[in-house]
């Protein structure tokens, strides 16, 4: 494909999702591009993800879609209007990827990896001129206010017509998103949200002898409740609390309800396709010489952890009342009293707020700034909502930046 080249360059820092795509709008509109990244490789978290099935964006209506970005669903939707997940899709075929809608309507590439498609698109990348910097630690601006780096062969600085910023947010830092941008964007005139873990476990008070038996066992085919909220799935018990997709989907909520009042309490349905009165009816079945715990594997199929769950919320006289046996059952109180670090969460919220940039996505108040991706304030649940963000925000950062050259 011909390509009218410009004087114009570009630095873009941070070679995940959001850095990339940028890199492609600016490369194919002719422009300059030079990427940057501290890690030795690009798409370290991309590629992380994709380790267990590479969910790439989720086939539900449009509408519904974007209720998943909850309050900062106003200021997503335009970016999903430059690259809609159905787009998307189209973007990953082209580079010879298939894709296929699980039974969830989550989307994955065939072979559901990632790392294919990332090769494909860095050649592409390449061919369209991209240059790749890495093991370059971008540590903010000189008096000059040219971009600074640390390199394995010393600091450099660097003159930028204009920067995108596609830095992550602060979860798995050890694959480069550490949040180190927050106090120099703050420094440079953005307004920043703290982050906060999204996507993430939280810690419950289990007793020893539960921890000891019960760690790392999953909770299958159970539903919660939180604040109006029933969602079906699983999740899994974990040294420090509980964690997984079940727990990730109410993961906003739940933090949020923890830093008002303390702690959250969800409730957990460990029979959802039980009613209450055909599980009291099992539960008072005449059980006779046989332990309650046999009685319950025996008449509902509870044992293990789900059966363990109970008598961490019941003391033995109560386990002995049917009425309120059958009740928690159905509506296990499990009382969260933190979330897991920011280090260990899927994914982060808060960041630049899009108070602070304008609709190109430059910062208001450092015109040839513009930032992308997982730094901005926003969340998801995981099922794809978060990369197809990540991949529309750095389509929006790069055409912005054209647009603003073209002012």
């Amino acid at each position: 494909m011909s390509r009218t080249r410009h004087n114009h360059s570009v630095v873009i820092i941070g070679g995940g999702p959001a850095g990339l795509m940028a890199a492609e709008v600016l490369a194919q509109a002719g422009i300059h591009v030079d990427v940057y990244d501290a890690m030795p490789s690009v798409g370290r978290k991309f590629l992380m993800a994709g380790k267990g099935g590479m969910n790439i964006t989720h086939s539900e209506p449009l509408a519904h879609f974007l209720t998943r970005y909850g309050s900062r669903r106003e200021q997503i939707e335009p970016l999903l209007q430059m690259l809609s997940p159905d787009a998307l899709r189209e973007w990953i075929h082209k580079l010879g990827v298939n894709t296929f809608v699980g039974t969830s309507g989550r989307v994955f590439p065939t072979d559901m990896k990632a790392a294919p498609l990332l090769r494909a698109w860095l050649h592409r990348l390449r061919e369209n001129g991209v240059q790749f910097h890495m093991r370059h630690r971008w540590i903010g601006w000189d008096g000059a206010g040219d971009l600074r780096f640390t390199t394995p062969t010393g600091e450099l600085s660097i003159k930028a017509q204009a920067t995108v910023l596609a830095l992550g947010g602060g979860s798995w830092p050890q694959l480069g998103s550490d949040g180190a941008w927050v106090p120099l964007l703050a420094q440079h005139g953005a307004t920043v949200a703290p982050l906060r873990p999204s996507n993430c476990g939280f810690e419950v008070a289990w007793s020893h002898h539960f921890r000891e038996r019960f760690v790392g066992e999953p909770l299958k085919s159970v539903a919660v409740d939180f604040e109006g909220t029933h969602k079906l799935g699983e999740c899994l018990v974990t040294e420090h609390g509980i964690e997984g997709g079940l727990i990730y989907a109410l993961s906003a909520a739940l933090r949020n309800e923890i830093e008002s009042n303390g702690s959250a309490t969800l409730l957990l349905d460990l029979l959802p396709d039980w009613s209450v009165q055909r599980v009291q009816d099992e539960v008072s079945h005449p059980r006779g010489s046989r332990s309650l715990s046999s009685h319950l594997q025996s008449r509902l199929g509870l044992k293990g952890a789900k059966a363990n769950l109970l008598r961490e919320v019941l003391s033995a006289e109560q386990m002995n009342d049917a009425t309120l046996l059958a009740a928690t059952i159905k509506a296990l109180p499990l009382r969260l009293n933190k979330t897991r670090p920011l280090s260990e969460a899927i994914s982060s919220a808060g960041g630049i707020t899009f108070e602070s940039l304008d609709k190109n996505l430059m910062l208001k108040k450092s015109p040839s700034i513009f930032c992308a991706g997982e730094m901005l304030d926003w969340e998801a649940p995981t099922g794809g909502y978060l990369l197809t963000a990540c991949f529309a925000s750095g389509r929006a950062a790069g055409v912005g930046v054209i647009d603003w050259f073209n002012q």
